[in-house]
């Protein structure tokens, strides 16, 4: 390893025969992530990570290596995956919808020995559920999704929720999982003003538990929050926490929560491909390998963090610097993704970093929609 900017990267006689643009994942890297998500979690068993940051089994069994066991997915080629790493609790947090519902419940009957869970937060689409499972003999979770602010799914607390609950409590078809509560809305930089809008979120929701609790429905479970609040639910007692950036973190969470150190673990190798006027420098490095859903910077190219972006196509990224006349055709440039997620999906296979070796490639096995 070599150090750059701050970081080490493979010598350079590793990485000649990697193609530009690609994603280096660094293990060791994501090792000490997920160790500091234990230490938040104050323990393993409070994890229920998202895999949709990484979508990849040897990220998973890293996770297994430090004793994490239940899992969250968003779609059914992540839970394929989860699946052939043996894991034994799965939560599938998109309320399924379509044909999606009945490979879901296909997958539960093939799988008996996984805990298979998912989302409602209305009564057309639990009675779809009890339906298949009825006719299939499979008994899958639910969880009823809150909206506690965020209006992009889930059911308001109150008394159509409590009805929705009661349904799914006493339904003979499905089994109680509890609640879900993303509030994925809540991302304050300063670490007080988050703590104190993830209470404010939190209070109809415990409103609502109490009103649960006094009606005598039992709450098996809480799932609750992402990346920049699960260590302030962290320090309520019996919730399960799901963060998922934190895997492979990203400087626009690494920008925005300075008071969570998790360590940059996926960077971008790009080559410049052409000098086509005085500080113009093209990189091969376009909408097709970094998330384009930001604004520029969408990825922070290192030692060009004052470039400005000119422009950026599908294979493309045009820039200009007062550095242009030190850089060279086939130069490689790192850069740290704005948005991991999305970036992690346009990559079919990333390239593993570990010291003295090359070549080693670990694929993005999930990235897929539509499985046959």
């Amino acid at each position: 390893m070599v150090k750059s900017h701050g970081y080490e990267f493979p010598e350079p006689s590793q990485i000649e025969g990697v193609p530009s643009p690609s994603l280096l994942i660094f293990p060791e890297k994501i090792r000490a992530n997920i160790k500091l998500m234990i230490k938040l979690a104050a323990g393993p068993e409070r994890l229920r990570p998202h895999v949709k940051s990484h979508k990849m089994a040897e990220v998973v069994a890293l996770q297994q290596e430090q004793g994490v066991r239940k899992f969250k997915c968003a779609t059914l080629a992540e839970m394929q995956m989860l699946l052939n790493c043996r894991a034994k609790d799965i939560l599938l947090a998109m309320q399924p919808v379509g044909p999606i519902t009945e490979s879901l419940i296909k997958l539960s009957k093939e799988y008996p020995d996984t805990c298979f869970s998912t989302l409602v937060d209305n009564s057309e689409t639990l009675k779809t559920i009890e339906t298949l499972c009825d006719q299939s003999g499979v008994n899958l979770g639910i969880y009823l999704d809150i909206n506690c602010g965020m209006n992009r799914t889930g059911i308001v607390p109150g008394e159509a929720a409590k009805k929705l609950y009661q349904n799914v409590y006493q339904s003979k078809s499905v089994v109680l999982g509890g609640l879900h509560v993303y509030d994925g809305h809540i991302r304050d930089s300063n670490i007080g003003d988050r703590t104190e809008n993830c209470r404010h979120a939190w209070e109809a929701v415990d409103a609502f538990i109490d009103s649960l609790e006094k009606s005598a429905f039992p709450i098996p479970n809480i799932i609750a929050g992402g990346s920049p609040t699960f260590p302030i639910h962290a320090r309520r007692e019996g919730i399960d926490l799901s963060p998922g950036t934190t895997i492979l973190w990203d400087f626009g969470y690494g920008d925005a929560f300075p008071d969570l150190p998790f360590q940059h673990a996926a960077f971008l190798l790009t080559r410049v491909l052409s000098k086509p006027s005085e500080n113009l420098v093209c990189l091969d490095i376009g909408h097709k390998s970094v998330a384009a859903e930001m604004p520029h910077p969408r990825v922070r190219l290192l030692g060009l963090e004052d470039a400005a972006f000119v422009a950026q196509s599908e294979e493309h990224l045009v820039i200009e610097t007062d550095k242009a006349a030190n850089l060279s055709v086939g130069n490689v440039i790192y850069g740290i993704p704005r948005h991991i997620c999305p970036t992690v999906a346009l990559h079919n296979k990333v390239v593993v970093a570990t010291k003295g070796k090359s070549n080693i490639y670990w694929e993005v096995v999930s990235r897929d929609r539509i499985l046959i």
